[in-house]
Parts: C-alpha cells; structure tokens; sequence
C-alpha cells in the first residue's frame, strides 16, 4: 500500500446519502469519547493518535515564527490534559453544544492564548516592542479553518486505513478497490486511465470505483461514530461535513 495516506475521496460527499447507514450502536461502551473520559487506556491511547496530531498541528501553525514554536509539545500535552482529567472537557462534554471537532479547537484555543498571555507580559517586562501575539486575533479565523481542514484530513487519513486495514483481511478484491482509490486519488489518474492501465474495460472500472466510494465512506462512518462526544447513529449530514472541510 502507498505510505502516501491520500485524502479519498472529496466527490463522495456527493454520494453520502447512496450509503446504508451503520447499525445505531446504544451501547455506552460503543464510544471512543465515553471510553476515555471514564479512564480507560486503550480508548485514551486511540483518542491520543487520532486527535493530538490534529492539535500539534493546528499549534505549530499558530506560533511559527515565534518564541512559542519550541513550546508546542508542552502545549499538546496540556491539551491532553484538559481533556482527559478526572474532571475534564471529556467527562463534562456535551453532545447537545457541538461536536468533538468543536470542543478540541476550543481547548487547543485556550491552552494556547494563557502560553500567548504568558509570552506577552514577559516581553513587556523587557521593554520588548508589542508582542508578535497582539496580531493572533485578527488571524483566529483563518486559523479556524486550517483547523478544520486538519480535522477532516485526520479523519479521512483515518477511515483510510481502516478500509486498508479490512481489505489486507477480506478478498482480493477489496485490495484492488484499495488501489483503485490511491491511483485515483493520490496519483490523480482518471478511470479511464486506470482501465488502460489494467486493462479492462472502463464501464467495470466504474462500477469498482463506485463501490470503493461505498466502502469508503462507512469507514469514515465508523470512524466519526467512534469518535462521537455521545454514542448514536452518524448522520449523512456529518460525514458530508467532513469531506467538504477539505474542499476549497
């Protein structure tokens, strides 16, 4: 498999809805989120590698080019923190007031204006002129946005190797699907190039691109249930909202 982890597939928001929607799961036990809040390991070690890379992103974005870049982990790691204490964001989440997307870039927020706070009156302190950080609030919206994007990019590089993972243990076909995806989508190749390529006829190249967007999009399912502030059914609406995060 390509080590490349392409954005699949941005079109298949138009075809969310062609999708059979995944089996509710009620069970408290089902989410990620529960899971970590209540402690358990294994649920915080998920949590950790699908969120954390989104947060030290979004916080190296943030502070590039300033005395806060050598600080970032630092942050990170409070964010984590924040989340996942005993009396955490987690633990008080809310499903009602917005999602998980939401309620990271807020903390992320927080965490990092009490560092910009902190890196401010120290500059003042030694007659510095006006801190770099006084001009963070003109850029929050953009900000806003590139984080965004780096959600939907983990989510999608997520559901990714999900369908990777079950096509290395389903048929062969189900590989091929996998691969029809990376030309199509990382090497930019068009269907009817990828049926030269393997020489068959462009009408079942269709068909198996059409079923690899299928496949696709309930692994992206999967992995925003899982990842859901409350346990339940995810929406079309949801999973449409994440691939046009990608968009322009």
């Amino acid at each position: 498999m390509s080590g490349s982890e392409p954005p699949w597939p941005p079109d298949a928001a138009h075809n969310a809805r062609d999708v059979p929607p995944s089996a509710p799961r009620n069970e408290p036990s089902w989410s990620v989120i529960a899971r970590a809040a209540a402690g358990d390991q294994a649920a915080r070690s998920k949590f950790a590698s699908a969120c954390l890379p989104v947060i030290r992103g979004y916080l190296e974005l943030r502070w590039r080019g300033t005395a806060l870049g050598s600080e970032v982990e630092d942050a990170v790691q409070e964010v984590f923190v924040e989340c996942l204490r005993a009396d955490g964001v987690l633990a008080k989440a809310d499903e009602a007031r917005g999602d998980l997307r939401g309620l990271l870039y807020g903390v992320a927020c927080n965490v990092a204006r009490r560092s910009e706070e902190s890196a401010s009156r120290r500059d003042q302190r030694h007659g510095g002129a006006e801190s770099v950080f006084a001009e963070l609030p003109a850029r929050e919206k953009s900000l806003s946005v590139q984080f965004d994007r780096m959600w939907a990019l983990a989510m999608v590089r997520a559901a990714g190797q999900r369908m990777r993972a079950a096509a290395e243990r389903g048929s062969a076909e189900q590989r091929r699907r996998v691969e029809l995806l990376e030309l199509r989508f990382a090497a930019g190749l068009p269907i009817r190039a990828i049926a030269g390529q393997w020489n068959v006829d462009a009408d079942v190249v269709h068909r198996s691109y059409r079923k690899a967007r299928e496949e696709f999009q309930e692994s992206l399912r999967e992995v925003l249930g899982e990842l859901a502030l409350r346990p339940g059914e995810v929406r079309d609406e949801d999973l449409a909202r994440v691939l046009e995060l990608l968009g322009e």
